[in-house]
């Protein structure tokens, strides 16, 4: 078995070398032969993955969290021979919210992989009007994309600073007009948020979306009405950690397979975390669009 090992050092806590360290033992009791490529900036995973000769690996391996994973996802779908490559994922990340219900131990993940089990997932494919996005965790807009964008200039706090961010955020009580189609029907309203969601967990640990299955061909969609009080939302926010916000009466859950989102402005997006495109959007499941070692 020859390996493509894509390390991200800025992940996390920027400790992608000393888990491969740490991991090294096990590749070479098993005689695994690997190359290693470092990621540089933001956006080289995706350059990585586009540019990699695919032909000469059994696999490709990922030192990093959900961006990393993201960008590798958005580099073989933007390939144009179209061909893919199993990936695996050793956590390294401040979230790693596509494995949270899987393993969070790197040589757990590691040993894991070595039996290299591999199944198809699912990608959500984000439309906007000007480019071409892939997620393989979320799309949110509205108090989502805030949080995020707002939670680096609290980036010292840690993952803590997402809970800080979202009180901040609540208190504000900000929401937006916007046009949600599903199934053909049309939803005019205020929304506090719109979360699309191929996983079960968000974030550190958010219990966002109970029914969610990778390979369902559909997306989990959680709606949460605008106008409410800043009570209500403390109220029903916190649920989320739990997932028992999908019997609130706020909260609508709708499990699809396309949605669109149109709005008044051009609203930024939070993709895996990642702010990036712009409403209004046409947003639909590719089923089996990768595969992964599990």
């Amino acid at each position: 078995m020859r390996i493509c090992f894509v390390i991200n050092p800025n992940s996390g806590k920027k400790e992608g070398f000393k888990i491969f360290k740490s991991i090294k033992p096990i590749l070479n009791d098993k005689k695994i032969t690997y190359d290693l490529i470092e990621t540089k900036h933001s956006g080289h995973a995706i350059k990585i993955a586009t540019d990699l000769s695919i032909e000469n690996y059994d696999g490709l391996i990922i030192v990093g969290g959900d961006g990393t994973f993201h960008e590798v996802v958005n580099g073989l779908m933007a390939r144009i021979d179209q061909r893919k490559i199993p990936i695996g994922i050793i956590p390294g990340g401040s979230g790693n919210s596509f494995l949270y219900n899987l393993y969070q131990n790197p040589l757990t993940a590691l040993n894991k992989i070595l039996e290299f089990n591999t199944r198809y997932i699912d990608v959500i494919e984000v439309k906007t009007k000007q480019d071409l996005f892939y997620s393989i965790n979320l799309v949110g807009w509205g108090l989502i994309t805030d949080v995020g964008k707002n939670a680096e200039k609290y980036r010292w706090l840690g993952t803590n600073r997402y809970t800080l961010v979202s009180l901040i955020e609540i208190i504000k009580n900000k929401t937006r007009k916007a046009k949600l189609i599903i199934n053909k029907k049309e939803y005019d309203n205020a929304f506090t948020f719109i979360i699309a969601c191929n996983t079960k967990y968000v974030g550190k640990g958010m219990y966002m979306a109970p029914k969610a299955n990778v390979g369902d061909g559909l997306l989990d969609l959680v709606v949460v009405n605008g106008n409410l009080s800043r009570t209500l939302l403390f109220k029903t926010l916190p649920k989320l950690f739990k997932g028992t916000h999908i019997s609130d009466p706020n909260v609508s859950y709708h499990q699809v397979p396309t949605f669109s989102l149109i709005t008044n402005e051009c609203d930024l997006l939070n993709i895996d975390g990642e702010l990036k495109g712009e409403t209004p959007i046409d947003v639909k499941v590719i089923p089996n669009a990768i595969e992964v070692f599990n």
